[in-house]
């Protein structure tokens, strides 16, 4: 798996194609069960940091548009 939310989907789908599989066993099934288990929990907290990380993209340039409106009219009342 590479680093990505599109690679961690694919191995998410991979995961669900496991699940699917008629031939488990009975143990296998509870393998790959607990298996999705974890991986969920690894993919949600992947999911929601890169959640924070847009968010924080998204304050930081809310904030400079607002930094930038105000440069502008500050050096229109200067001038």
């Amino acid at each position: 798996m590479k680093n990505t939310l599109t690679d961690l989907n694919n191995h998410l789908f991979a995961q669900m194609e496991r699940l699917s599989e008629e031939s488990l066993s009975v143990e296998q099934l509870a393998f790959e069960a607990e298996r999705s288990k974890s991986l969920t929990i690894i993919a949600r907290t992947i999911v929601d940091n890169a959640r924070l990380v847009l968010d924080a993209q998204t304050r930081i340039r809310q904030y400079a548009c607002r930094l930038i409106g105000f440069l502008k009219v500050s050096l229109r009342v200067s001038s």
